[in-house]
């Protein structure tokens, strides 16, 4: 039986004789579609050309346009492009005063604006105060909420982010880290802890997802403040007790946080204000401040509940030590979701010896 060659159709003996033609093809008809190095530069000097004329739109000045990387060029501009989607430019500006740098001086935190995907729309530039990096280095790690947030956190915030777009107009809070510089994390052992409380808003009517965005206040949880910076807070009181814990004074914004007027508490126990279930926490804590025991400041910290006048229970975080025969305390109150950050890192009460 003979065997013919099915391109020539000869005998098998012949087929050979037809691989040359073919073997001559082969690299003609591959060669238009073959790249080169010509055609790689050609392909990266348009990519270069376009990155730079991107660049040059972007509303900066010249000398942070000099230090943009391709990388941070091109967050910066999808940043823009999200925003420009949100606040098109036929809507009408919000009301409300420009978000000018004295403004935002004045903010407790930075303002943080997600589209409803969680992509990062806005972030005002006062972020470099609270976390150690610009806008433009803060996109370098991710363009959504969770690129910028311990990663253990994700699916709370995930939830809270959900039911918050499900009910427009419902303030949410969660508590995480947050990524911050190498400067930041050398000087203050870690990242920052930040509370996030906000709400979806609907920038025009009807609302619809690409007119609809999340605008948040971004507050750091003050670690360990001076006299000087509680004097400053709006959230914050101070009292002054004997070494039993009774309350010789206390600072008159008492009344805006437990509603009490000052001469109520006068002579008054602390502990007749504490949650039952937290008079162990403070009593370790009084213990420690009082004996001058413990290591370091944070044996003089703790996160309470104190009865407010009203018969609620409010959330406190109190730092203690003690003045020669008295013991200072400064509070700050607290949102639930941050106490509970803060009180599933606090170490337990020790039983008393």
């Amino acid at each position: 039986m003979t065997i013919f060659c099915s391109h020539c159709h000869r005998p098998l003996q012949a087929e050979m004789s037809c691989l040359p033609a073919r073997a001559k093809q082969a690299p003609n008809a591959s060669r238009p579609f073959r790249s080169t190095k010509s055609a790689s530069k050609a392909r990266r000097d348009q990519i270069n050309v376009e990155l730079q004329a991107l660049r040059s739109l972007l509303p900066i000045s010249a000398q942070e346009k000099e230090r943009l990387s391709y990388l941070h060029t091109m967050a910066l501009v999808c940043l823009r492009l999200r925003g420009a989607q949100l606040f098109p430019p036929g809507l009408p500006p919000p009301v409300g005063p420009a978000l000018g740098t004295e403004l935002l001086s004045l903010l407790p935190g930075f303002l943080l604006v997600l589209s409803t995907d969680s992509k990062l729309v806005y972030i005002s530039d006062n972020v470099a105060q609270v976390l150690g990096l610009s806008v433009v280095e803060l996109l370098t790690q991710g363009d959504t909420v969770f690129d910028i947030l311990d990663g253990r956190v994700g699916e709370d915030v995930h939830k809270k982010l959900l039911l918050a777009r499900e009910e427009p107009g419902r303030e949410v809070t969660f508590v995480s880290e947050m990524r911050t510089s190498k400067a930041f994390r050398l000087q203050h052992g870690g990242n920052r802890v930040v509370a996030v409380c906000g709400r979806f808003v609907a920038l025009c009517r009807p609302p619809s997802p690409s007119t609809t965005a999340f605008l948040a206040l971004c507050t750091p949880l003050v670690q360990s403040p001076t006299d000087g910076e509680a004097a400053s807070q709006d959230d914050v009181f101070q009292s002054m007790h004997l070494l039993d814990m009774t309350v010789i004074d206390v600072t008159e914004s008492v009344t805006y946080h437990l509603g009490y007027h000052r001469e109520e508490l006068v002579h008054q126990s602390w502990y007749g204000l504490l949650h039952p279930e937290d008079v162990d926490l403070a009593a370790a804590q009084h213990r420690a401040v009082a004996l001058e025991a413990g290591a370091g400041p944070a044996a003089g910290t703790a996160v309470l509940r104190v009865l407010h006048k009203q018969h609620a229970w409010t959330w406190l975080r109190v730092w203690a030590r003690r003045d020669g025969g008295c013991i200072t305390c400064t509070c700050r109150c607290l949102r639930e979701e941050e106490a509970a950050h803060l009180r599933s890192r606090q170490p337990r009460a020790a039983a008393p010896p």
